[in-house]
């Protein structure tokens, strides 16, 4: 009896001990599977992140390759907008240089005039320097006879002088403009426009026929009484009025070439 205990207690041991295995496996085998299946879903974590990484390092070169294209596209501009602020510094400084330049000659040229045409009256003539140009005015009362566009003696006397200077500065470009009072005329001229343009071409002709300045460099013009420079409800006024006008102009070519580019 004793010995049938004993064995059903061994028995009932070894079974124990068998369900108790058995039940660790399947625990063991249950923590695999979730260890796997963790370590899958790791993995698939993993490499969802890589791919972001991948995607964010994608993002970061081409940003560095946009930047590094702008940094030079800007490099570029900053070297093409110095050498253009270059250029035009001296664009300007040349034209600067061409203005002195000029500025010298016409008062050169105004000295020379003041010098050939020096004893005559401030009343008979003037020599004047503005915008560039030199201005020599010669009253009616010196040049012509009331109402005539025929150049007295003393008058053709003074045109031979500025004719010297002319010709000894052949780049000089002459204007001839006559100028009336707004009297109008009662004579053998149509109207204060006729005789303003005879008496400018007058002075072209003696200038041109009797002192051989080149006919290529003058320019005859009549302004009649609309260019006055003094009043014209006064004698004095339109005395002041009544003159004819030689303007002389040094030669621009250069200003102009260099503004035109």
């Amino acid at each position: 009896m004793r010995k049938s205990f004993s064995g059903l207690l061994a028995f009932a041991i070894v079974l124990t001990t068998a369900c108790v295995s058995k039940r660790k496996l399947l625990d063991a085998q249950m923590q695999y599977r979730t260890l796997q299946n963790d370590s899958t879903l790791m993995a698939s974590k993993i490499a969802g992140q890589q791919s972001t990484i991948n995607k964010l390092q994608s993002d970061i070169d081409a940003l560095n390759k946009q930047n590094t294209q702008l940094s030079n596209d800007a490099s570029s501009k900053v070297n093409s907008l110095q050498q253009n602020l270059q250029a035009q510094q001296k664009r300007l400084q040349d034209l600067q240089n061409l203005l002195d330049q000029q500025r010298r000659a016409t008062s050169d040229l105004r000295n020379k005039m003041i010098n050939a045409l020096v004893g005559y009256s401030d009343s008979d003539l003037t020599v004047t320097q503005k915008n560039g140009k030199v201005y020599v005015s010669l009253s009616e009362k010196f040049l012509f006879p009331s109402g005539s566009a025929v150049v007295n003696p003393a008058g053709k006397e003074a045109l031979s002088k500025l004719a010297n200077v002319l010709i000894a500065n052949p780049d000089i470009a002459v204007t001839i403009e006559g100028h009336t009072d707004s009297i109008p005329i009662r004579m053998k001229f149509e109207d204060n426009w006729a005789l303003s343009t005879a008496r400018a071409t007058s002075v072209v002709r003696i200038l041109v026929n009797d002192y051989k300045v080149d006919p290529a460099k003058v320019i005859a013009s009549g302004h009649a009484w609309f260019d006055p420079v003094d009043t014209n409800s006064t004698p004095e006024g339109r005395a002041h009025n009544r003159r004819t006008e030689i303007i002389l102009t040094p030669n621009l070519d250069q200003i102009y070439k260099l503004l035109e580019q």
